[in-house]
């Protein structure tokens, strides 16, 4: 008697890459894992932005981590030192030690990159 064993690697891929499939379920609780880190991690309220997805990608599946908060990119990145004018009234307002200060211009010093996204990826290995 013997006994004759194929595989379909195609099938097989396909059951992996399903909606549902194993693959598919590992993947997405490690992309979540991370992205709950990176939540933590970013400053003020920028977690509220980030957002995930599983896609298939040129070797695979892949899971992504986006954060779509419009100043994203400038936390990631930094700022360069740089001026700050009024747009539409003729002086900008803010507290500085408790008193209300009026000027029409403030040389801001720029800011340091904060890749909150990158740090969470190693974290959450």
């Amino acid at each position: 008697m013997s006994v004759e064993v194929r595989i379909d690697q195609g099938a097989l891929l396909r059951l992996l890459r399903a909606r549902g499939g194993i693959a598919r379920r590992k993947l997405q609780q490690k992309v979540d894992r991370v992205a709950r880190i990176a939540e933590a991690e970013a400053p003020g309220s920028m977690g509220r932005y980030i957002e995930t997805d599983i896609q298939e990608g040129p070797r695979g599946l892949e899971g992504v981590i986006t954060c779509t908060h419009p100043k994203a990119r400038l936390v990631l990145e930094g700022t360069r030192p740089h001026l700050i004018r009024p747009r539409r009234a003729k002086a900008l307002r803010f507290e500085v030690g408790g008193d209300v200060v009026f000027t029409k211009l403030v040389r801001h010093p720029g800011t340091r990159p904060n890749n909150f996204l990158a740090r969470a990826l190693r974290l959450g290995r």
